[in-house]
C-alpha cells in the first residue's frame, strides 16, 4: 500500500504537463521496447543519481547483463537560474533519490541491481519491486521532455526583499519584493519615484537580488 502511495506522488509530478498534451501526439515517442522488459525505480541516495546511472550501466556490463537490461533513466528538467540578473539553464533532477531502469528482472538482476553503490533498494514492498506500466512511466519520463519547451525558473526572490532592477526603463532602481507569481515569472515590485511608492510588474530576469 506505501508502494502505491509513493508511486502515486512521483507520478504527479508529470501529470500537469502529460494532461496539457493529451489531445496532442508526442513530438518525441519512447522508442520501441523489448515487450519482455517492464521498467523498475531504484531508491538511490539524493544527489547521487547520475553515479548510480553509471554504475549500474558499468555493472550489467560487466555481470555480462546487457540483454537484459535496457535504458536506465533519472528523470531530469531544464531549470532556469537568475545569477546576478542574468539567466543561465541547467539540468536538474526533478525526482531526487530516483532511478528508473528498464530490464528483465529476476532474482540475480536484482541483487546485482540492489548491491550497486549508493542504491538503498527497489520501489515495492519487501524483495517484490513493483512493475510500472508504460502510462505510469510516460507521466515521469514525458514530463523532462515537455518542460525543455519552457523551463522553469528557481525563484530565489522572497517577500520583502531589497533588489535592484537591472533592465527596462527603471533600470538601476531599487525596491522592495510585494508579491511574487512564479506560473508566470514575474514579481511585482515597489519603487519609489518622485518620492511616492509605486508598484511595478517585472520579468525574474530583470531583477537582482542586493548583495
Amino acid at each position: 500500500m506505501m508502494a502505491e502511495e509513493e508511486l502515486g506522488q512521483i507520478e504527479q509530478a508529470g501529470q500537469a504537463e502529460v494532461a496539457a498534451q493529451a489531445e496532442q501526439p508526442a513530438e518525441q515517442p519512447l522508442p520501441e521496447r523489448n515487450e519482455r522488459f517492464r521498467w523498475y525505480i531504484l531508491h538511490a541516495y539524493s544527489g547521487f543519481e547520475r553515479k548510480v546511472k553509471e554504475s549500474i550501466e558499468s555493472r550489467v556490463q560487466a555481470f555480462g547483463l546487457s540483454g537484459r537490461v535496457g535504458r536506465v533513466m533519472i528523470p531530469m528538467e531544464p531549470v532556469t537560474e537568475i545569477v546576478n540578473g542574468k539567466k543561465r539553464t541547467v539540468e536538474r533532477v526533478f525526482l531526487p533519490g530516483y532511478v528508473l531502469v528498464e530490464m528483465e528482472l529476476d532474482n540475480d538482476l536484482w541483487h546485482v541491481l540492489k548491491d550497486t553503490p549508493k542504491v538503498t533498494g527497489f520501489l515495492g514492498t519487501g524483495d517484490k519491486p513493483v512493475a510500472l506500466s508504460e502510462e505510469e512511466v510516460s507521466g515521469i519520463l514525458f514530463r523532462s521532455d515537455t518542460a525543455k519547451d519552457k523551463p522553469r525558473l528557481k525563484v530565489k526572490f522572497e517577500k520583502n526583499e531589497q533588489v535592484r532592477i537591472t533592465d527596462g526603463p527603471f533600470a538601476n532602481f531599487n525596491g522592495m519584493v510585494d508579491e511574487i507569481n512564479e506560473d508566470r515569472e514575474t514579481m511585482k515590485v515597489m519603487v519609489t519615484i518622485f518620492g511616492r511608492s509605486t508598484p511595478v510588474e517585472l520579468e525574474f530576469g530583470k531583477v537582482e537580488k542586493i548583495e
